[in-house]
Order: structure tokens, then sequence, then C-alpha cells
């Protein structure tokens, strides 16, 4: 008997068991989480099985439907054309050749939007903790408790540029820049235009603001009109001090540059959002001998502004500029809750990255793998 299967099994005449086609098993199907709504996940096993593909089928108020064919690497699919709070059962097929093995129906279920995706908990409470913080500098700010903000020379020197301008007669030319209303640079600064005009209506000094965007000419006039009246003096506010040009680029830096020509200017402000114009504008003004200030969040015009002028605002020193001038409380509390709130964020970078790295360190790894602190996969 022994040398007669010997034989067999060296002639190869026993053959493998043969495997047969079975349909998935596990098919689950459930409401996408964290989503808007309108989609339905399903998720199932392969088994033992020879399928090459997977046919889904939808059964709902229409009728049963195949809705998907997928590769047999896959075990899931994600159902977006379903609608929300209508049932909804499914069924999986296992499908080779010319056959074709269903699995039993799952449960009925429905989709429905999600009010709050837990996914995103870490941002959630980023924001309470930012609220937090401007909520507290703010009040902190309303008793009168000094808060520290770092010097920055170019607002410094604004009430010197301003008295400068008085001392000698001349006028002092404010560019809001090239931007719309829609850009942070332009409300940055406009928000400084109101201050800068607060104290040219003190020294009775004469304010002229060129304009390229007639959205932004229009909230400059009624800033600068505002900070008249907040001085005391709305009587000395004159309206064609504020003007339109033109909303075509280099037109509008040929009027700046004449009227920087003609009107020899004591000082020139240039904040916002600038493009190829800068060095146009700033080395004309640098020309006629007046202080420059200026300040935008472009990198790219930066190094032009720095060169020609006499002081540069870099970045978000533009935005900081108007709670530094005024010192309100509402402004310099959020100031400072920002620079703590971004504070929090550098030191979560660096300890994460200290505790990635230390998860990958040879010695450690052991001490990972029986506390499961790290993650060392």
């Amino acid at each position: 008997m022994i040398p007669f299967l010997i034989l067999l099994l060296a002639a190869g005449q026993v053959a493998p068991p043969v495997q047969r086609l079975a349909a998935p098993v596990g098919v689950k199907a459930f409401d996408t989480p964290n989503d808007q709504g309108k989609s339905i996940t399903l998720r199932w096993l392969a088994g033992d099985t020879l399928a090459s593909a997977w046919l889904v089928e939808r059964t709902g108020p229409e009728g049963p439907k195949v809705i998907s064919a997928n590769a047999a690497g896959d075990i899931g699919y994600l159902d977006e054309e379903v609608k929300d709070r209508v049932r909804y059962t499914y069924r999986i097929a296992a499908f080779a050749g010319a056959d074709t093995v269903w699995s039993g129906p799952t449960p009925p279920v429905s989709s429905s939007p999600q009010v709050f995706n837990t996914a995103r908990v870490n941002i959630l409470i980023a924001m309470l903790v930012f609220f937090v913080l401007v909520i507290y500098f703010i009040e902190t700010a309303k008793r009168g408790k000094s808060l520290f903000v770092r010097r920055i020379a170019g607002l410094d020197a604004v009430e010197e540029a301003v008295g400068r301008a008085t001392e000698m007669g001349k006028p002092i030319i404010y560019v809001p820049g090239l931007g719309s209303i829609a850009d942070i640079a332009t409300i940055a600064s406009l928000n400084i235009l109101g201050e800068v005009a607060k104290k040219v209506a003190q020294y009775d000094s004469a304010l002229l603001v060129p304009n390229k965007d007639p959205i932004v000419y229009t909230v400059a006039r009624e800033m600068v009109k505002e900070s008249y009246a907040k001085a005391g003096r709305p009587d000395a506010f004159k309206p064609d001090s504020v003007f339109f040009i033109t909303d075509q680029q280099f037109a509008y830096a040929a009027a700046v540059d004449g009227l920087m020509v003609r009107e020899k200017p004591a000082t020139n402000f240039f904040l916002g959002t600038f493009f190829a114009e800068s060095l146009i504008l700033a080395e004309t003004g640098a020309q006629t001998g007046a202080i420059q200030i200026a300040g935008t969040d472009s990198v790219f015009q930066l190094p032009f502004f720095i060169t020609a002028c006499d002081y540069t605002l870099i970045g978000e020193e533009l935005y900081a500029a108007s709670a530094y001038l005024s010192r309100e409380p509402l402004l310099l509390g959020s100031l400072k809750a920002q620079d703590y709130g971004k504070l929090l964020i550098l030191i979560v970078v660096v300890l994460g990255s200290a505790l990635l790295l230390l998860s990958k360190t040879p010695a450690l790894s052991f001490f990972g793998r029986v506390t499961g602190f790290f993650d060392t996969n």
C-alpha cells in the first residue's frame, strides 16, 4: 500500500483540494461617520473564495440595483448616491467567470448628517483655549494693566513724521496699497490710516490719500472723517484730501509719483498690498527727501521697501500696528492672545517632534513596546 502511494505522489496524481466560490462574510452597512450626510459605508471580509470581483447591490424605494463592481482586493465601498433618512439594504456578491454567489442582505440602514465631526476635537480644544486667552487679555487690558508689546521702530516714528510735516508746512501722503478691501493687508492699512489721521488732525497738518480701488477709497474717506471727529477737529477735514485716481496699476503709480514730485511731501506712508510698483513709488519718494514708512505682507516687495524707505514694517508688524498705536484694550488683548496662541502651538510642535524622535531611538524601542507610550510602527 505504501509503495503505491509513493508512486502516486511521484507521478503527481494526488489532486489538491478544490476551492469553491463563496459569498463574502461579515457584510456590514452603516452611516458614514463625521460626514454631511448622503453617504453609507460598506465593509466585508473576503473569506476563502476565488472571487475575481465584488458586486454591490442596493435595495431601496426604487428596488434592487447593482451599483458597483469592485476589484477582488477591495473589501469596502462608499455609496454616495443615497438620500438622507431613507432606509436601504445591501448585498455583496462574489463574482468569478460565469458564477455569482450573493451574501445575505444587511439590516436596513439610512444616512444622516452629523452635527459635529469627532475627528476634529483637537481643533475644538484649540479654539476654546484661544477664546479663553482672548477674553482674559481683553479683560486684563480693560482693568488698566500694562501689556507688553515689542517696540516697533517704524510705528514709534509716526508721531515724529507727522510733527516734521507740520514744522515744514508740507503734506503727508498716505498710500493704502493696491489691494482690494478683501485683502487683510488693506484692512490693516486702513486701521493704521485712522490712527495717523488722528495725529494729523491734532497737529493740524495736511493729509493726502490717493486710492486705486473705489471701495477702499470710500472706506478710507469715512475713516479719515471719523478720525478728525474723534480728535475734536471735524471742521478741519477736507473731503478732497481722500480721492480716487484709477484702477490701473502703473497709471496709479505714475499719478502718485507725479503727486510726490509736485507736492514735495514731508512724509510718505506706503502700507498695504503692493506689487511691482513698490520700488517705483519708494524710489520717487526717496528722491523728494521725504521720511518714508512702509509695510507689507508680501515677501517679494519687502526688499524694495527696506532699501528705499526709512522704516519698514515686516509681515505681522503691519497687522499689529493698529493695536500698537491706539492701545485700545480690544485690539491689544487680541494681539496678546494671538502671541500666546502661537507660543502654545510652538510648544506642541516641539514636544510632538521630540516624542517622535525619541520613539525612533533604538535605546527606547523596548520601553515603547512595553508601555505603548510611543508609536513605534
